[in-house]
């Protein structure tokens, strides 16, 4: 009899139908951030082809390959141990924040000193190489904050990115072009929400592009140009095929150490973010019922990270956000390990460079939004409800950090920056440039810390309250949240403040739980008003 649960020693499935519409979405998904960072190496560091396609690309395509695999991997592990059927395995790739750190922060400025497209690639090397020792080192540490941090504060810090980092971009660029993007965006939503079945069961995902691609083709056929897309463009894209494979770049990486200095003040905070990046999202995969070990999560990131560097691959791996969106898809074990297969074939024949030139961005870009929008309701979903005030604090450093890259990004592009223009006179018209300087400043790990302070206030479990706020102070004090840079007094007066508070919640927790009961009971009965 089929009780639709596989047995303890049966073999998982390891392709399910589920995992077509998965595959095209986390496939594209991939994609898109394989192309975003072809076009930084190509078009802002001014690398050439030969090494973007000759050297980067083939080890990128490596380490997304071994990510994949390991991760489908472990899923099938975990559904042969709990013989469970509806394993999804987490999805992973080039972390999305550390692409543009890497190439704005390090690279750039290197290529920007030395002239020289190479140096900047070395150096790019031994940042990844730093972080992922960070990684490894950091994965032992995980599980045990992982135990002690509330659920909201971890799902609200990531609700934060979901909202900004990974929604905000592609809404944006959507709009743009909504011709292409907003159409597209209503084929996945139909499918993905609303269970709308296309012809023969074709991935809504896969319609979406298709559709995307053919308005952006027609269009410039009749002269619209909606997807900028041109057929000398592509003809030159396909002088890229050919077989290249990554190679050891072992001298390049000891290479860069020569700018070590400038790279230890971004790789160890950052080396922080993705631990608490990769615990979000091991919880946020927790939340939707598939429990994976951290510290094997971290330490796996930190081996691959490595393996690539090591072959010239100059871009951090992550596990990404996003598992409960493909899980809800139908994915499973095969979606994963299906991708790293099409990468290694897309990065080793040059077929980067014809996609680039063929499919409109903005056809893929509604699928990023769609993760987006699924991560941000989970922190809400997967969480008591009275815990809904801590999740919204949870993001607002992410929101802080978000609206500074506007305004750094604005007055970059006008040839200034705000301490030249003023911090002053931005404060004059609104623009409270400091404040969102600070609030923003290691803002996925300043979310977590100001989250679960909440949360414990909100259980009025007020000495765990404190603990956390003197965390905060510590972190502060050394720049690791509310602040630029690591460094010694970095933000005096937040470290002071937060201190303050620590000191008093403890006093809270000797003699004010009592008085707070009522207030408690209030609350309650205001957040449940809604559901009834």
């Amino acid at each position: 009899m089929t009780t639709g649960v596989v047995t303890m020693t049966a073999k998982p499935k390891i392709w399910v139908p589920g995992d077509w519409n998965a595959f095209f979405g986390f496939g594209t998904n991939i994609l898109v951030n394989v192309l975003t960072l072809t076009g930084l190496l190509r078009f802002v560091l001014k690398m050439p082809d030969s090494l973007v396609f000759g050297r980067i690309l083939p080890a990128t395509g490596l380490m997304l390959c071994l990510s994949t695999l390991y991760y489908a991997w472990l899923a099938y592990r975990l559904a042969r141990k709990t013989g469970r059927t509806d394993v999804a395995a987490l999805p992973s790739g080039t972390s999305v924040p550390h692409m543009f750190v890497v190439t704005f922060v390090i690279m750039l400025p290197v290529l920007g000193k030395t002239g020289d497209p190479m140096q900047a690639w070395e150096a790019g090397l031994t940042w990844v190489f730093v972080q992922s020792f960070v990684l490894m080192a950091g994965g032992f540490l995980a599980p045990w904050i992982r135990k002690i941090t509330p659920r909201a504060a971890l799902l609200g810090s990531l609700a934060g990115v979901s909202i900004t980092f990974i929604s905000m971009s592609p809404a944006s660029q959507m709009m743009t072009t909504p011709v292409i993007g907003f159409v597209c965006f209503a084929l996945i939503l139909a499918n993905w929400f609303g269970g709308v079945r296309y012809f023969k069961g074709i991935p809504g995902g896969l319609v979406a592009i298709g559709v995307g691609t053919i308005i952006a083709w027609g269009s410039n056929a009749l002269g619209l140009g909606y997807g900028a897309l041109t057929s000398a463009a592509l003809w030159k894209s396909v002088a890229s095929f050919g077989f290249e494979y990554p190679l050891p770049a072992i001298g390049p990486v000891f290479a860069g150490f020569k700018y070590l200095g400038v790279i230890l003040v971004t790789a160890i905070p950052f080396g922080i973010y993705d631990l608490v990046e990769a615990m979000d999202n091991v919880e946020s995969a927790a939340a939707a019922g598939d429990s994976f070990p951290t510290t094997r999560v971290l330490t796996a990131d930190g081996v691959i990270s490595l393996i690539g560097c090591l072959m010239g691959n100059p871009f951090i791996n992550a596990v990404y956000i996003g598992h409960p969106g493909w899980k809800a898809m139908g994915g499973r074990i095969g979606y994963s390990a299906a991708t790293g297969v099409v990468v290694i074939v897309l990065s080793w024949f040059g077929i980067v460079a014809v996609m680039m030139a063929l499919i409109p961005v903005v056809a893929i870009l509604p699928i990023l939004l769609y993760i987006g929008m699924l991560i941000g309701s989970q922190a809400f979903q997967e969480t008591p409800k009275s815990h809904a005030p801590a999740i919204v604090l949870a993001m607002v450093p992410q929101i802080a950090a978000w609206g500074k890259l506007q305004i750094d990004g604005a007055l970059g592009a006008a040839g200034t920056n705000a301490h030249a223009v003023g911090i002053d006179k931005l404060s004059q018209v609104g623009v409270l440039y400091h404040g969102l300087e600070v609030l923003g400043g290691g803002a996925i790990l300043a979310g977590v810390v100001i989250g679960a302070i909440t949360v414990f206030m909100i259980e009025r479990q007020f000495a765990k309250a404190a603990a956390f706020a003197a965390v905060g102070a510590v972190l502060t004090f050394f720049g690791f949240i509310h602040g630029e840079a690591i460094g010694v007094g970095r933000s005096p007066a937040v470290a002071v403040s937060y201190l303050a508070v620590a000191v008093f919640l403890y006093g809270c927790s000797r003699f004010a739980v009592a008085a707070s009961q009522p207030v408690q009971r209030h609350a309650h009965a205001v957040s449940a008003t809604p559901a009834e």
